[in-house]
């Protein structure tokens, strides 16, 4: 990271936690091939995966649902084992990985929806979505949809608890699980679901870019974790051949976008920023983006947090952030 950088927690990372993300880091390199595929027997062997648990492990119990073996396209369901009042949200949560690495069963998102189901004591739902390259846009948004509509059908949640209230839903999602989230959020509120009701929706340093170069790209273009470098990769990767960093799913609220939310019940939005991330300045014009067009948007920063702080819970603002969220869920159920 260069001189000019803001200081980052990122010190502050236990050993255990920096072998593991030095590890994926091992990983996403040596798995890139020269003609920008990906070599996922190599990348498996560096994203080690969690197993569904019906014992609870800290606090919670896990399970898999299938919606369409034929993409692998199912959810974990991750569920409090302590008691619970006969009102519980649900939330239905996309993990990071660029659209292009990771699943909802990595380890390191297994552990974030855990304590993420923990501390706010709500109903997870994972979503395993398809990867780029091999499946570019749209096939993430799709699968995202598709488990929103599943989960809808009231034949299809016979195995979730009774306490459940699909009336309280929210939609989550950090990185690009946060895009994700966004856009499949537009595409229910366009769709109108029947039975779910989205009340709110938690982006956590949402991967969002453009064509320009921002200033917090320009000053944090070897931030740890995620580097410009990087993030142009992965927009490579996923967006239409032939399509620029200003094609409407990387950049929601440019020149070439075409959705008009102003239009849309578009629920509460919380968006989380860290000021070490060189994403931050697309997150504070997403915020912006959201309050322009009318809608309720909560901003929520950590000055000092790199891009994925909340994969250490160790950190205070891990801590915080999940306070946060409990706090978010908790204002827009009462």
């Amino acid at each position: 990271m260069s001189s000019n950088n803001p200081i980052s927690n990122f010190q502050d990372v236990p050993w255990k936690q920096r072998f593991y993300r030095s590890m994926l880091g091992y990983g996403i390199h040596f798995s890139r091939r020269s003609d920008g595929t990906i070599n996922r027997f190599i990348m498996n062997l560096f994203d080690l995966k969690a197993q569904p648990s019906k014992q609870p492990i800290d606090g919670v119990i896990t399970s898999d649902t299938v919606v369409d073996a034929t993409r692998n396209l199912y959810f974990p369901l991750f569920l409090p084992s302590f008691e619970q009042n006969t009102n519980m949200p649900l939330i239905v949560y996309f993990h990071g990985g660029g659209f292009a690495y990771m699943s909802a069963n990595s380890i390191a998102c297994d552990d974030l929806c855990r304590n993420l189901c923990k501390k706010t004591g709500a109903v997870i739902i994972s979503v395993n979505y398809r990867l780029s390259p091999e499946h570019k846009y749209p096939s993430q948004y799709d699968d995202g949809f598709d488990v929103l509509k599943f989960i809808d059908d009231n034949d299809n949640t016979k195995n979730f608890p009774s306490n459940v209230n699909l009336k309280q839903c929210f939609i989550a999602g950090d990185s690009a699980g946060g895009n994700l989230a966004h856009h499949v959020t537009v595409k229910a509120c366009e769709y109108g679901l029947r039975n779910v009701k989205l009340i709110g929706l938690i982006a956590i340093q949402p991967f969002f870019g453009g064509e320009e170069r921002t200033e917090s790209e320009n000053r944090l273009v070897d931030a740890p974790v995620l580097s410009v470098k990087g993030t142009d990769w992965l927009w490579k990767t996923f967006l239409p051949e032939g399509s620029d960093r200003n094609h409407p799913a990387c950049n929601v609220f440019g020149s070439k976008s075409v959705d008009d939310i102003r239009r849309l019940k578009f629920p509460a939005t919380m968006v989380v920023v860290g000021g070490v991330d060189p994403l931050y300045d697309w997150q504070i014009r997403y915020y912006e983006g959201l309050k322009k067009c009318g809608k309720e948007a909560y901003l929520i920063e950590y000055p000092n947090a790199f891009h994925s702080f909340y994969g250490a819970p160790e950190l205070k603002e891990s801590g915080l952030l999940m306070e946060e969220v409990k706090d978010f869920i908790g204002k827009l159920i009462k």
